[in-house]
């Protein structure tokens, strides 16, 4: 649900008051109450239940039964004469009114920024709390059109107090398809047509467009990376072997993660004035050697360098080089390196890993690495050609760099070198041996993300957070967590 409406578990803190008659006890008041917030178009059914406390305080628990949120505690609960007040802390809510004289109707105000009508009458029976697996438990598989549902239930406790609390202005949208199935929807202040920053999902446009130019005969993938510099850029190294494209795309190319010329004017935003003359002077120190037996080391350095070279020798900009070979064939209007003004519109603010709105980062010389934005919808068209490039549409393969996309991506998913005995890479795609799994994620200032795509399976993901990566990963759990409820597997818990 929106926060502008009221976002999941973020909404109970109820008070009671009754405009005249005789107060009721503390005893009177003990059952249940049944109401619906209505805020626009969205209704959310609200229960309460009340009891006898301790030293004079009524205790409480707040229902919100359509966001599936159960037993939230109330707390200051207050009581004078025929008012009742409390608060529910964990999602920074209030409510206040009245009891009838007949102590049979709660009438009051909800305030959890904006004030609204709420109203709870007395019911019998309390409708219970689904009863589901536990959060992490493993269940049938999962249809693409049940799984929101089923993620409601799993994300209850992080949506009431976890990384998805209405206070942290977190927002995710998540995108899935199946079989040609196809589902997007959103947490908090997310909507569908959100666009986020992707991070390193960027490396893997990155690789495709290594591909297009290696299937176009531009260059191959075992081009030094030297020969796409500007002349004199950096020396040949002497008498041993250099940094292939393919080596910078499989991230081992004994580059380290970032170059230490790397001093930003304004750290909020590191990369914005690491332009190509910072990098071209980084290299001419570095040298361009290929290390003997070079282990996995990912390198942002390395693939923004990729991204760099390939842009020098089409004589393009890593934006225009992009549109050209991937966004522009495939019709993602809502993915590139620069806001359109559409885009702009639509760019959800980003947060750090405490909460705290965070600057949009932006990329110059290693753009490659980590500077596209886009939407849920862009990416599972992203996603949906890695999962079908022998089905792309005509319109696509009619295009002239459309033609060579079907074998570029194919040559974009054969695995290159070992990352660990589990997992081996392709062009940047993470590829998970056991399972077939490609996969990837990103991580800005503000952002977060994870895409992964299973050809056998026909399944796509896609996990897009206005929030920085935190200590307890969350956008990572997230996109595993689906994958394995659609699997029928035991899921990670996303507890907080």
């Amino acid at each position: 649900m929106k926060q502008a409406v009221l976002a999941a578990p973020a909404l109970l803190t109820v008070l009671a008051a009754t405009a005249g008659g005789a107060a009721p006890s503390d005893a009177a008041l003990t059952g249940v109450w049944l109401g619906t917030l209505e805020a626009g178009a969205a209704k959310l059914r609200i229960q309460l239940h009340l009891e006898p406390g301790t030293a004079g305080e009524p205790a409480c628990a707040l229902d919100s039964l359509d966001q599936q949120a159960f037993a939230i505690p109330c707390e200051h609960v207050k009581r004078a004469g025929d008012h009742l007040s409390f608060d529910v802390a964990a999602v920074r809510g209030t409510w206040s009114g009245t009891v009838s004289a007949d102590g049979n109707t709660l009438t009051g105000t909800w305030t959890q920024g904006a004030p609204l009508p709420l109203v709870l009458a007395r019911v019998a029976t309390a409708i219970p709390a689904p009863k589901a697996a536990p959060a992490g438990a493993a269940m049938p598989p999962v249809a693409v059109a049940d799984l929101k549902q089923v993620l409601d239930h799993d994300l209850a406790a992080a949506l009431q107090a976890g990384d998805l609390a209405p206070a942290t202005g977190a927002g995710i949208t998540i995108g899935v398809e199946q079989h040609g199935q196809r589902l997007i929807f959103t947490y908090g202040v997310a909507t569908v047509d959100s666009v986020f920053e992707i991070g390193s999902i960027t490396k893997t446009f990155t690789g495709l467009i290594l591909a297009q130019l290696t299937e176009q005969g531009v260059v191959q993938l075992d081009t030094p990376v030297r020969e796409l510099l500007p002349p004199g850029t950096v020396a040949h190294p002497p008498g041993g072997a250099e940094i292939r494209l393919r080596d910078l795309s499989d991230q081992h190319s004994g580059l380290p993660r970032l170059p230490d010329n790397l001093a930003p004017a304004d750290v909020s935003n590191p990369y914005a004035d690491y332009d190509a003359q910072h990098l071209y002077a980084y290299l001419a120190k570095h040298g361009v050697a290929l290390p003997a037996n070079a282990p996995f080391g990912y390198s942002n350095l390395g693939v923004g360098l990729l991204g760099q070279a390939l842009a020098n020798k089409t004589g393009l900009s890593y934006a225009q080089l992009l549109q050209r070979e991937v966004t522009g064939p495939l019709g993602l209007a809502d993915t590139g390196v620069l806001l359109t003004a559409s885009m702009q519109t639509r760019f959800i603010a980003g947060h750090d890993p405490d909460h705290r709105p965070a600057h949009a980062w932006d990329l110059d010389a290693l753009a490659g690495a980590g500077g596209i934005r886009s939407t849920a919808a862009d990416m599972l068209s992203y996603l949906d050609a890695q999962l079908h490039p022998d089905r792309l549409p005509a319109a696509v393969l009619a295009q002239a760099n459309g033609k060579t996309l079907p074998a570029a991506i194919a040559l974009s998913h054969v695995t290159q070198a070992e990352v660990s005995k589990a997992t081996h890479i392709a062009l940047n795609w993470l590829h998970v041996d056991a399972t077939g799994t490609y996969w990837h994620n990103g991580g800005t200032g503000g952002y977060s993300s994870f895409a992964s795509f299973n050809p056998d399976q026909d399944v796509a993901i896609v996990v897009l957070s206005n929030t920085a990566v935190g200590a307890n990963g969350f956008t990572d759990k997230l996109g595993a967590h689906i994958a394995q409820r659609l699997a029928g597997k035991e899921a990670v818990s996303l507890a907080p």
